[in-house]
């Protein structure tokens, strides 16, 4: 989530001048696939290490 951080000026700009959502702002600056993709990662690792908060 460090990228969308990164970002967010950019996004808010996007969605305030544009009136775009936040989604279609990221599609914009082409991260919204990164984001998927390090969320993934994430994911499969606290998988791997026994720390899901799924029940």
């Amino acid at each position: 989530m460090v990228e969308a951080n990164n970002y967010q000026m950019a996004i808010d700009l996007l969605c305030c001048h544009l009136g775009i959502t936040e989604d279609e702002a990221k599609q914009q600056l082409g991260i919204e696939e990164e984001l998927k993709k390090q969320e993934q990662v994430i994911d499969t690792q606290y998988s791997l290490l026994g720390l899901t908060s799924e029940k």
